[in-house]
């Protein structure tokens, strides 16, 4: 199998262990000028405005000097005709903070990544399903922008949190925050913790500002683990998905519904990772275990598809496929469970590399 690297991957190997990774065959010397995300699927009009929030019940976890716990949330909505700039995918400062082990590549070109959402859109009129999102450790809350465009344009409120100081964030008043957090040997339950609580919170403040109908939540890695204890925390969250995140701890019981998805090399019932198998037990409501052929960690997320057209290894499946059958399958999980829609691939799916375990 072809091994690929990932763009935060490196990154937070460099803030782990300083260890700096290196590109293959000169592949960053074709780097496109203008990276783009694929197009969303739906029928809507997409639009994202951000939200700053404070926290004041809690200081922050990860910085002793913030007394106040301060969150950026991205909300995609369905609109009812587009706004007017096309919204900006990252700032130059967080595009260089995660690029800087890759001395190759322009440390500015995800900034000028090409999104399909834009500011000012008038959202549509009326009560809206809700899906929550928690990215990986140390990656921002953008890499999973291609996922919440396509779920927003088929008409689903979506509000990714960026958990600070465990990735790079730049607020309106132009602070570029780093990751704190990202330190030898971290407590990864204790990131779930600090998670569920900026989950809960945000939660709160997005159902103060729209009509939210059923809420489910949807975790890359980290975010993955975090959904399931968000879960069991908040019985508001009646479903959930992790792709490809190690839980820690394993949760308990959990009777509401859940898919896992991953890739096949750490989360096949014989694969690295024994937390999924642990974790399925404990699953007493619908739930599937399915895996994506030839996919690797960032296969679910942007950088599946930003790495081949900035220069880096692509993945052996191919990151436009690798994110096409992600947001396909976890779309026809989110209708059946927050629209009550049938959705059989989830069943017996539809695609050979597609497996289903359990």
């Amino acid at each position: 199998m072809k091994r690929t690297l990932t763009l935060v991957t490196a990154a937070a190997l460099t803030l782990v262990s300083g260890v700096a990774p290196t590109l293959v065959n000169g592949a960053a010397a074709q780097a496109a000028t203008t990276p783009e995300l694929p197009r969303p699927t739906g029928k809507a009009p997409v639009g994202m405005s951000t939200l700053h929030l404070v926290d004041s019940s809690r200081p922050d976890p990860w910085n002793p000097a913030a007394e106040s716990r301060e969150l950026l949330v991205s909300v995609w909505y369905p609109a009812r005709k587009a706004g007017g700039k096309p919204v900006r995918y990252l700032s130059p400062e967080e595009s260089a903070l995660i690029l800087k082990q890759f001395p190759e590549v322009p440390p500015e070109i995800l900034a000028r990544t090409r999104t399909h959402a834009t500011t000012d859109a008038v959202p549509r009129k009326g009560r809206l399903p809700l899906v929550l999102m928690s990215p990986g450790f140390s990656w921002p809350r953008a890499t999973m922008t291609t996922l919440a465009e396509d779920f927003a344009s088929r008409g689903y409120l979506v509000a990714a949190v960026e958990h600070t100081y465990e990735a790079v964030a730049t607020f309106p008043d132009g602070r570029t925050t780093t990751c704190l957090a990202c330190v030898k040997g971290q407590d990864l339950a204790k990131v779930a913790a600090s998670r569920v609580k900026d989950v809960r919170f945000v939660l709160d403040e997005v159902k103060k500002r729209w009509r939210v109908g059923d809420v489910a939540m949807v975790g890359m890695s980290a975010g993955g683990n975090t959904t399931a204890h968000a879960m069991r925390a908040d019985r508001r969250i009646r479903a959930g998905v992790n792709l490809d995140g190690t839980f820690n701890p394993v949760p308990g019981r959990l009777a509401r519904p859940f898919l896992l998805l991953g890739n096949p090399a750490s989360h096949e019932p014989a694969g690295k990772d024994t937390t999924w198998g642990r974790a399925f037990a404990n699953m007493t409501g619908w739930k599937r275990w399915l895996t994506i052929d030839g996919s690797v960690h960032a296969s679910f997320t942007d950088y599946g598809v930003l790495q081949p057209q900035i220069g880096l290894p692509d993945s052996e499946i191919g990151g436009a496929r690798g994110l096409l059958l992600t947001r396909t399958y976890v779309g026809a999980f989110l209708d059946r469970h927050l629209r009550g829609e049938k959705a059989p691939l989830l069943d017996r799916p539809e695609d050979s590399v597609v497996k289903r375990w359990k």
